[in-house]
């Protein structure tokens, strides 16, 4: 058995992978716009699915039986949704629209912990979860014009809702395969699983703007934008995620998403020369707060109705 201190600590992982998406920030700026959205998602799970294995081939790991597939798949359906829908939809808003929709994560995470798993939404994590979102909400209020996030293309926002509703529909489905495989091959076998569907909607992307895989320039800032994507946001992140999942409830682990667009934010600063907003210490530190509080509550009786999603 895992001791306390060590649990603690493992509930924290998907913090650290929401650093690592907020990475995704700074990342953009120095080549997103080299590839086309759905292609670079399709390159990004390529890359994480492939170093995902490799770990666990590495280690002797049986691979899934057919009786197992088809959970690993509409996992895998789970991502594809995820990865084309954010991305497109990042592409047709503004920054600010795309950072306050995100947030929205732990939100449908939340509810759909509660409507499918029998997750209890407490007092604590209600409270919790609203300091927290009042604090990210103040830090993007304070980075961007706010103005600006009522303009843009309603079908980005339309799809960046999606993209959020379907990640917490991979992290509360995927709960169950993760209390029964491990948070590791879970990861892996979903991620491989969404490849072939994400290079079918690559390939009809690229066809629909006339390139071939040749037109993609293959530069620095194209190759760093893939490898960060893949190992960091995807293989690193995916696996302290899910790696939550085996110690605290899903709607538990949903806060610390909100910890994405400071990281973005403060990265920005440091690496990019951005000025952070007035707010940004006020919001953080509300943010911080609210997170603290639902990380500290245990899995309690959420156990039962955990166990029995899994079987």
């Amino acid at each position: 058995m895992t001791p306390p201190l060590g649990r603690y600590a493992f509930a924290l992982a998907p913090l650290v992978a929401a650093a690592l998406w907020g990475g995704m920030y700074v990342v953009s700026k120095w080549g997103f716009a080299l590839v086309p959205p759905v292609t670079l998602g399709f390159l990004r799970v390529v890359v994480g699915a492939g170093a995902l294995w490799l770990v666990v081939a590495g280690r002797g790991d049986p691979a899934p039986s057919r009786d197992e597939w088809p959970a690993f798949v509409a996992l895998g359906g789970w991502v594809t949704l995820t990865i084309a829908t954010q991305f497109v939809g990042t592409e047709l808003t503004n920054a600010s629209q795309g950072s306050l929709l995100t947030v929205l994560t732990p939100v449908f995470t939340v509810l759909l912990g509660a409507a499918v798993l029998g997750e209890r939404i407490t007092a604590t994590k209600a409270g919790g979860m609203t300091v927290a979102g009042v604090g990210t909400a103040v830090v993007l209020a304070g980075q961007y014009d706010v103005g600006s996030m009522a303009a843009g293309n309603a079908v980005g926002v339309a799809l960046l809702l999606i993209g959020s509703a379907a990640w917490a529909g991979y992290t509360v489905w995927g709960l169950p395969a993760v209390r029964r495989h491990g948070a590791l091959r879970a990861a892996t076998y979903s991620s491989l699983a969404s490849v072939p569907m994400l290079g079918v909607l690559a390939v009809g992307e690229l066809w629909y703007l006339g390139l071939s895989p040749a037109d993609i320039p293959l530069t620095a800032e194209s190759v760093a934008a893939v490898l960060y994507l893949g190992l960091g946001a995807t293989a690193a992140a995916w696996f302290l995620w899910y790696k939550g999942l085996e110690y605290v409830p899903a709607g538990t682990v949903a806060v610390f998403f909100f910890a994405q667009p400071a990281v973005g934010a403060a990265l920005g600063a440091a690496l990019l020369g951005e000025a952070l907003g007035p707010g940004f210490l006020v919001g953080g530190a509300l943010m911080t707060a609210g997170i603290w509080a639902v990380s500290r509550e245990r899995a309690g009786t959420t156990d039962e109705a955990t166990d029995a999603a899994a079987e």
